[in-house]
């Protein structure tokens, strides 16, 4: 493949709430670009990006697929997200690695609950956007709410670029306000001719007074642009193409554009808005790197040229062996070449190279920077890792991971079950950092933790579908934490010979409990460890956060504390690390049994839509449930529910919701906080 200039690739993602038409965008875009010859629905199943057997049955995407497709001279690496929020690290870590984005909205539904996560998402990492207004064709599409709900709800600055051809069912075609012409788009052909033509003079005035608001928008960006405005000066169509990118590129405000992908109608207008105003890797801020030998932070252009810089932002277990994707921020990438995993001083070689297009690899030559690939031969690599070479190694910044808040105790069914079991939940882990695996200290059942129900729903399924593991689960259950109601000190002394050496340690400590949603503290002077050798009192403070991993009453981790080391001694005769380590172990659970222990319960936000005739009765069951509603808002004839819920209320609660709404309420929830668990909850662990 040609190598293609560093200003003619985007790298993009797919955002938006699930059902708002992700994966039929990403169908259309692959058509159009001439990636596919035919376009598979995802209603069918037969959709290209959602490959795996799990998204075929199911309707929704899983995993954030990636794909390279070309528009003229321009090359799109894509990567389409999931919408379903358990799914939420794929577009976390997607967001990562990409330079800009499509946000998609329903011209019906508007701004959807997981629309927002996505959004403030993108905004943590600072990804530049267009939005799409999609469905337009569905009765009861409002463009203009969907505008207001993008500056109510999400505070952002719309830019409406576009105005539609007919409404609803008669949705035809879109006016492109900057360059004055009507585009419509024939089902004849799919949609593969558009057809542009003059507008008419009965819409004159209408589209004079959306394209004065894009002038006052990209007059923000470009003085001379109002200048000529109030002068009666004409306005070359590429300059405020150029205003508006500058601006949309600083994420000041966001271009919006009309279209019904289902319908074939408004992509084409998509692709060119993707060239014209996300940004390519050179317009992107340098990214800021780490240099772990004096700390510093350094900027990394784009540079092929430059010392090399990745980040692996996803691995996937791809017919059992390592598929690691990642991205090149400067320097060149070629298979045989000696890497080192910095954040983890870890040597890595590299085996091949491939540019994916969905779970299908096309091998290629080199990386460069800008690059998005995936990488076969990465043993130790991890998400959110970074590789480059050894002479001049630098970190970058990783990922953020939600809190999983739901477990699933499983068993293998037979021996061979038992065997596999163990190696593909490793596999599992590395592949997604929100699902984890521990085992049960009380009952020695294996449990599955993840973010959802859906979440390890599929979990269990791909273990029998994929790995060809068959095990059998328990109920769901509510991962809590631990914490403290009073203050409390403890000192410990360990003292034990182990293996013909005498390993002692000694500390004392004082646990307080903090405010709700403040994790933990710990407070370890630096003058306790004067008489300490630097290696051993530099890992207390991992010594310490690992022992708040498993709290002693429930094996729940520990939050909302202050642990203060209040004296350490040390007798370079006899402490050892391995004494230490004890003392420390022994003294956090010590002090915990006597500071009036308790359990903390996740509680989740949730955004709950219904039919009005029906909101007195989903009213009453939440608050049967204990939940806390926070505001109703009324959308057409319907009315959404915000309200807060303990998680261990909402399991199976979808089924109650279809009873009493007949079928046409549905609700989607993420995590909150955690909060104190409710008295029959402590009762039964005993507290």
């Amino acid at each position: 493949m040609p190598t293609v200039a560093r200003n003619r690739v985007r790298n993009i993602g797919i955002i938006s709430h699930i059902d708002a038409g992700k994966t039929t965008v990403s169908e259309r875009i692959l058509f159009y670009t001439g990636e596919i010859h035919k376009m598979g629905e995802v209603h069918d199943g037969a959709s290209t990006m959602d490959w795996m057997e799990q998204e075929q049955q199911r309707g929704i995407t899983i995993t954030a697929s990636a794909t390279s497709c070309h528009w003229n001279d321009l090359q799109i690496n894509l990567i389409d997200t999931p919408g379903h929020i358990d799914f939420t690290i794929e577009v976390e870590r997607s967001l990562r690695a990409l330079d800009g984005a499509i946000a998609i909205f329903s011209a019906v539904e508007g701004v959807q609950p997981q629309s927002e996560s996505v959004w403030r998402q993108a905004n943590r990492y600072q990804v530049p956007r267009i939005c799409l207004i999609n469905k337009m064709d569905r009765i009861g599409a409002d463009y203009r709410q969907v505008l207001a709900d993008l500056t109510e709800k999400l505070s952002a600055k719309p830019v409406l670029l576009q105005l539609p051809v007919g409404q609803e069912e008669d949705f035809g075609g879109i006016i492109d306000l900057i360059s004055r012409q009507k585009i419509l788009f024939s089902e004849q052909d799919q949609g593969l001719k558009p057809q542009a033509e003059p507008v008419g003079q009965m819409l004159t005035a209408e589209i004079d007074l959306y394209r004065e608001q894009i002038v006052e928008a990209a007059a923000d960006f470009d003085d001379q642009i109002m200048t000529d405005y109030l002068e009666g000066r004409t306005i070359a169509e590429d300059r405020l193409r150029t205003a508006l990118r500058t601006g949309t590129i600083q994420g000041k405000i966001f271009p919006v554009l009309l279209g019904s992908a289902l319908r074939n109608k408004g992509i084409q207008p998509l692709l060119d808005a993707i060239d014209s105003f996300l940004p390519s890797p050179l317009d992107s801020l340098p990214t800021q790197g780490i240099n772990p030998a004096t700390g510093d932070s350094e900027p990394i252009p784009c540079d092929p040229d430059g010392p090399l810089c990745v980040l692996a932002f996803k691995v996937l277990a791809d017919e059992g062996r390592k598929l690691t994707f990642l991205r090149i921020y400067s320097g060149c990438l070629k298979p045989g070449d000696n890497l080192l995993v910095s954040n983890r001083e870890k040597p890595e070689k590299l085996a091949r190279l491939f540019r994916m297009h969905s779970h299908k690899r096309e091998r290629i030559d080199i990386a460069t920077a800008g690059d998005i690939v995936a990488a076969t031969g990465l043993k130790s690599v991890l998400t959110g890792d970074t590789l480059c070479h050894d002479k001049h190694p630098l970190i970058l910044a990783g990922l953020e991971y939600p809190e999983p808040v739901v477990s699933l105790a499983v068993e293998p069914r037979g021996v061979d079950d038992r065997e596999k079991l163990g190696p593909v939940l490793e596999k599992l882990q590395w592949e997604d950092p929100t699902f984890k695996v521990r085992e049960d200290p009380d009952t020695g059942q294996t449990l599955l933790t993840g973010m959802g129900e859906l979440h390890l729903e599929v979990i269990v399924q791909r273990l029998e579908s994929d790995f060809g593991v068959q095990v059998n689960t328990g109920r769901p259950q509510v991962v809590y934490r631990e914490t403290l109601q009073q203050t409390t000190e403890h000192h410990e002394i360990f003292s034990r010979e182990i293996e013909g050496r005498l390993n002692q340690g000694e500390v004392r400590l004082q646990l307080t409990p903090l405010p709700r949603r403040s994790g933990i503290e710990i407070d370890l002077p630096q003058h306790l460890g004067e008489d300490f050798p630097a290696e051993i009192f530099d890992s207390l403070s991992g010594e310490i956060d690992q022992a708040c991993q498993s709290g002693p009453v429930a094996g729940y981790p520990l939050t909302d504390l202050r642990i203060a080391i209040l004296d350490l001694p040390y007798d370079p005769a006899t402490s050892t690390l391995l004494g230490l380590q004890a003392a420390l172990h022994h003294a956090i659970s010590q002090a915990v049994r006597k500071g009036a222990p308790t359990l903390l319960e996740p509680i989740m936000e949730i955004e709950l839509t219904t039919p009005r005739e029906h909101t007195g009765r989903v009213m009453g069951s939440l608050q049967q449930k204990n939940g806390q509603v926070a505001g109703i808002t009324p959308h057409a004839d319907q009315d959404i529910i915000h309200a807060m819920i303990p998680l261990t209320r909402m399991f199976g609660y979808m089924t109650e919701l279809r009873s009493a709404t007949k079928g046409r309420g549905s609700f989607t929830m993420e995590f909150s906080h955690f909060d104190q668990a409710p008295a029959e909850t402590l009762q039964r662990f005993g507290l």
